[in-house]
């Protein structure tokens, strides 16, 4: 499979995650501090969580071409930095000649494994982003800030890759 169909899906997935980045560099440390029933946690460990999970999942998918990443005490201008860093490394996998069927394990330190195929390693790293990114755009809307604009449609229409003729009258 050619990965070059996916390049769009993880570029929107990296520039949303740093739009909401940048928009939360914005807040107080009370405010990063805010959670919502039902969500991950604080706006700030989600964000942990969300950038941490992308470089676990580069680490499975392309060993040793990226080093890991603790942002366990990374504060929004770190989160911000190594997540505009994933999409070269993204971009590098996505290059390749991707055989959507090869299983790729992830091994964690408490001894247990996950196997899944390549299809589905790349389809949960889009649901996880968008899901995670979702969560903070909640968060933000409690706090009364308006969320950004970070939907696909957004992503296009920076680029100029998306138009719109006026209705007819």
């Amino acid at each position: 499979m050619n990965g070059h169909l996916l390049q769009d899906a993880f570029g929107h997935h990296v520039w949303a995650s740093v739009v909401v980045l940048d928009t939360c560099a914005a807040l107080t440390p009370d405010q990063l501090q805010t959670t919502v029933p039902g969500t991950y946690g604080s706006i700030l460990d989600t964000l942990r969580h969300l950038v941490g999970a992308d470089y676990g999942y580069l680490e499975v998918l392309s060993p040793g071409a990226f080093g890991p990443f603790d942002g366990s005490a990374a504060g929004i201008d770190e989160l911000r930095a190594a997540m505009a860093a994933t999409g070269p490394a993204w971009m590098a996998l996505l290059d390749g000649d991707i055989d959507p069927d090869a299983a790729y394990a992830r091994h964690r330190d408490d001894g247990s494994t996950s196997t899944a195929p390549m299809s589905i390693r790349l389809a949960q790293v889009i649901h996880h982003g968008t899901d995670h990114r979702s969560q903070v755009c909640t968060a933000l809307t409690t706090l009364g800030i308006e969320p950004p604009e970070i939907d696909v449609w957004a992503y296009a229409w920076k680029d100029g890759r998306l138009s719109e003729t006026e209705p007819m009258a």
